[in-house]
């Protein structure tokens, strides 16, 4: 299921604070950063909210209430900016030009995302897209098209879909400033761009020359489209969503019988079955939607093998039914996921099912026989964190490859022999294991005596662990684990001594369905309670101390460390945060909003429910705000985020900054210094990943943040 389950289980994590990336990183090309320089640009502001006031006040400086408008507050940072970046601009020139070096270091194990397709292989480099024969030699790469010459600038190529036979390859591109995607068709034969697709979600070819494709418009996706590239071409409407609580995109089972149009909302599912040999007819309903029941279908010798969370206990299983008779009633269990496992992906060969599972932080492969449904599990080295799967070339491969990883470990290369039912080491190219970073596995006790899982990192030759600086990672969102992929900034840190720890909280994924089912809804307050708890053990057990301490999130990750920040702002010094959601109540109230009602069943609906909207307010990092110390504050924002919106966290920053200086002037305490409250607005960026250059000058400029707030020198 290569094609189809991770990118499903991400379908079922969109967010309003989420970040709905699709980088289809397996299937299809994928490519996280690009070199290329963003161009400047200028902010586009809301209509109506125009200057009526000229701000003549030092950088910082609260505004008056009666005067507040976005381009007002947007002026002012951008200042505050100039001049806060400026106070630590050489120690940030120092962690860039580390960070360059780390990078150089480790690329060659990072490497550009490729795909087989029978006897071609497809890969992406430098904004080109390049076809070579696998077994040729380099005189056989040619290119089919650069993104800049088919006038998409600063690009990103997503995924990619080569037609039966390679007639045609569909590929989607999407601009670093927006989450709106291209999908480009190319005729190759021709090497001519036969027809460009604007506003595509997802796509597969169901013939030589049929092409099934969503629509997104206003990061919804509710309608899929098939279009034919013969003599005789046209475009028609196949399937309509009507709920806005759910998402649609599509996918082809492995063995290419059928293509699937599934439309998921956050709790609930429903599978179309398209018959790739007959297209235009209708599609077939595999089992309808009901409450609570995900599901998610593949295909094999007539026999549908549906991934669900029907039945007891409420965590993903396997299970078949006869094509012929594929409804609810007939599906037959052939495995169960045991509790507090977190299903990661799924690859459906042959004659076996792979599983890739995480169980309390450790990772395994559970080989399933699709013949006699035995089971082997194979636990994977203790180091690594994380999955990167890898493409397979057909149905029948007989070996599954993939790549272990962690936080400080790039990727490493294994391959499992489903036919000698062994695990190999691949050695293409040597990648060390980072011999000095210690890695622990802890559990905190939080309020309601539930064990907390946390991931600690640290050199091992580090002396009085309690004097040295830690970072601190929480999200606890949508069911999605924290990233625990390899990041060149990490090793820096552990060079430098930090002491890195990942707090696998409720509302996460990382012990499967139910650890995000205690932490959604009227359960978010638990995510706080064992976000507190985690860091508390920290420094219990000597890892640093609160004046050392500093927080992490991005998106939605941002209403943990929100919240964290109004009820135990002693538990930190500083805090870095990036496209934050810190605005729940408002958002949520807010049904004009194009993710909000999708967003209920993560949140609630505080429009229907009065006692929904009382407990955000408990929680919501915005209304808590209030006259206290706080940690010094790094916010960095997008100009074209569609799902953080921009005023609103020019709105929170004022809040926040009003609430240290009133504090401040009431208790005029000697030793407690107004914290730096600091907003970053980068222009032309939106919700997504940004281009490597723009990362790197981001992560340079929190690093250089924290080593400043923290009082930390760097050679």
């Amino acid at each position: 299921m290569r094609q189809t389950v991770k990118s499903f289980l991400r379908t079922l994590q969109f967010s309003v604070g989420g970040r709905r990336h699709y980088f289809d990183h397996n299937c299809g090309l994928a490519k996280s950063a690009l070199s290329s320089q963003t161009k400047p640009q200028e902010f586009l502001l809301p209509k109506g909210l125009g200057t009526a006031w000229s701000n003549t006040d030092a950088p910082g400086h609260v505004m008056p209430q009666r005067f507040f408008s976005c381009e007002d507050f947007l002026k002012s940072e951008q200042e505050n900016w100039k001049v806060t970046s400026a106070s630590y601009m050489d120690m940030a020139e120092r962690i860039k030009k580390k960070l360059e070096v780390m990078y150089d270091k480790y690329t060659f194990s990072l490497g550009s995302p490729m795909i087989r397709f029978e006897d071609c292989i497809y890969f992406e480099e430098n904004d080109c897209l390049f076809r070579s024969k696998a077994d040729g030699d380099e005189g056989s790469v040619e290119v089919l098209f650069s993104t800049e010459d088919l006038g998409f600038h600063d690009a990103v190529i997503q995924r990619i879909r080569i037609s039966p036979g390679q007639r045609y390859m569909a590929t989607s591109i999407k601009s670093s400033n927006s989450e709106e995607s291209s999908c480009i068709v190319l005729d190759l034969d021709k090497l001519l761009v036969e027809h460009i697709i604007p506003n595509v979600f997802s796509f597969e070819w169901a013939t030589t020359d049929v092409l099934f494709y969503t629509s997104q418009r206003n990061l919804v996706c509710h309608e899929v489209f098939v279009t034919t590239f013969t003599n005789r071409k046209h475009t028609k409407l196949v399937y309509t969503e009507q709920d806005p609580r759910f998402f649609v995109d599509l996918y082809c089972t492995k063995d290419r019988r059928f293509l699937t149009i599934n439309s998921n909302s956050k709790t609930s599912s429903e599978v179309w079955l398209v018959d790739c040999s007959h297209p235009f007819n209708s599609p077939i309903l595999v089992q309808q939607r009901m409450k609570g029941v995900i599901y998610h279908v593949e295909h094999r010798n007539d026999e549908l093998y549906i991934l669900t969370t029907y039945g007891e206990p409420a965590e993903y299983k396997l299970m078949k039914a006869p094509f012929s008779s594929c409804g609810m009633e007939s599906w037959q269990l052939v495995y169960t996921l045991k509790e507090k496992t977190k299903l990661i992906d799924l690859e459906m060969f042959r004659d076996h099912c792979v599983m890739f599972l995480k169980h309390y932080g450790h990772l395994y492969l559970n080989v399933i026989s699709l013949a006699s449904h035995s089971v082997q599990s194979i636990k994977l080295p203790a180091w690594a964190c994380a999955f990167e799967s890898e493409p397979h070339p057909a149905n029948n491969a007989s070996t599954c490859y993939f790549k272990l990883t962690s936080p400080v470990q790039p990727p490493k290369r294994f391959a499992y022999s489903l036919v000698e039912n062994h695990l190999l080491e691949q050695a293409e190219q040597e990648v060390p294991i980072t011999i000095n970073c210690h890695t622990v596995r802890l559990e905190a006790k939080s309020k309601d005596e539930i064990l907390v899982p946390i991931t600690v990192f640290y050199n091992k030759n580090s002396k009085d662990l309690h004097r040295k600086p830690l970072l601190v990672h929480v999200y606890g969102a949508y069911g999605i684990d924290l990233n625990m992929s390899f990041k060149a900034e990490k090793l820096v840190l552990i060079e430098d001594g930090w002491i890195l720890a990942y707090c696998h909280v409720r509302g996460g994924g990382e012990l499967g369905l139910s650890w995000h089912k205690n932490g959604c809804m009227r359960n978010k307050l638990k995510g706080l309670h064992d976000l507190k708890a985690s860091i508390m053990l920290l420094h219990e057990l000597g890892f640093s101390q609160p004046k050392y301490t500093a927080l992490t999130g991005s998106s939605a990750g941002g209403v943990l460390a929100g919240a964290l920040c109004n009820a135990y702002p002693d538990l930190i010094r500083a805090m870095v945060l990036q496209a934050p959601f810190l605005d729940v109540l408002n958002t949520m109230l807010d049904t004009h909003l194009p993710l909000t009602v999708e967003e209920q069943e993560e949140w609630g609906n505080p429009v229907a429910d009065e006692m929904c909207m009382e407990y955000i307010k408990s929680y919501c990092p915005y209304n808590n705000i209030k006259p206290q110390t706080y940690p010094s504050i790094l916010i960095t924002a997008y100009e074209n985020d569609q799902r953080i919106p921009l005023i609103g966290l020019l709105k929170y920053v004022h809040k926040l900054r009003k609430a240290t200086m009133d504090h401040a002037s009431r208790t005029n305490e000697k030793g407690n210094p107004i914290p730096s409250i600091v907003l970053n607005v980068q222009a032309g960026g939106s919700h997504c990943s940004p281009s490597w250059e723009d990362s790197l000058n981001e992560v340079t400029s929190h690093l250089a943040f924290l080593y400043k707030e923290l009082g930390l020198k760097r050679d």
